[in-house]
């Protein structure tokens, strides 16, 4: 008898319990794939949540200290093109640019919102408004210029005329820019390339220059950063994206080294 009741009541409970899955299962539906999907395929959402990657929202905890020297690959609507960071010709963005890579500023579609034939363009505002909330007083040091140019496939920040203006626009050169190598219109700092492309130039050629620079009659910047990507995919139907940027690994170096622990490496000849 006690094992019959037992039956009973462990059968009901199973009942109970498929019962409400199933009711919640058709209530939250859409939330039930979402969670899914977070679970399961943590970048499938990237380009509309910072949920995934709460340091966006934190630039004050972005401090990682970049590699002396580094490759990152650009994937774009055109194409992809790699470059090569150099630490020691700008430290400050160099780190600045590593570390947005780390935090995923660059895991969404990121508008080359202005471009101008055989001058350069320009990208770094964020599709998503919460996040250029969170860095737009994220500053950085200016980097004094070593000498380098912005000749055409070089990469620097841009900035405003003030002192230490940086912050997360960027953009790469298409043509020999030799008016930003010096000291700016009232007092800004040179323009001080930080990395320079290493595969990929003719992607550079298709970049969408349709647009070039920004209307005068309207703050196109200062709507892009309101509304996000919204914004400027509405307003230019045509612009390229940076659809991701990442960290390449350093090719592996193959140790000269035999089974027996004796370097192989042939003698030096003079």
């Amino acid at each position: 008898m006690y094992r019959k009741q037992l039956w009973s009541s462990t059968l009901f409970l199973i009942l109970v319990v498929s019962f409400i899955s199933s009711q919640l299962g058709c209530v939250t539906k859409g939330r039930v794939k979402h969670f899914d999907l977070l679970r399961l395929n943590p970048k499938a959402l990237t380009n509309t949540s910072t949920a995934l990657n709460p340091a966006l929202l934190k630039p004050e905890l972005a401090t990682a200290i970049a590699p002396s020297i580094f490759d990152a690959k650009f994937e774009t609507t055109k194409g992809d093109f790699t470059i090569t960071v150099h630490r020691d010709w700008a430290p400050h963005a160099a780190d600045r640019f590593y570390n947005m890579i780390q935090v995923g500023y660059f895991e969404s579609d990121i508008a080359i919102f202005r471009a101008m034939e055989g001058f350069m363009f320009q990208f770094g505002i964020h599709g998503d408004p919460a996040v250029n909330a969170a860095w737009r007083n994220s500053t950085f040091p200016d980097d004094p210029s070593k000498g380098k140019k912005n000749t055409p496939g070089t990469l620097s920040f841009a900035q405003t005329p003030h002192p230490n203006s940086r912050s997360v626009q960027m953009f790469c050169n298409l043509g020999l820019n030799t008016m930003l190598d010096s000291e700016q219109p009232g007092g800004g700092s040179p323009f001080v390339p930080f990395a320079e492309i290493k595969t990929g130039k003719s992607v550079l050629k298709k970049i969408n220059t349709e647009y070039g620079e920004n209307p005068k009659n309207e703050n196109v910047q200062a709507e892009f950063k309101k509304q996000g990507n919204d914004y400027i995919l509405n307003r230019f139907k045509n612009i390229d994206l940076i659809k991701s940027v990442t960290i390449l690994e350093p090719e592996r170096q193959v140790d000269a080294i035999d089974n027996n622990g004796r370097d192989q490496t042939p003698p030096e000849t003079h």
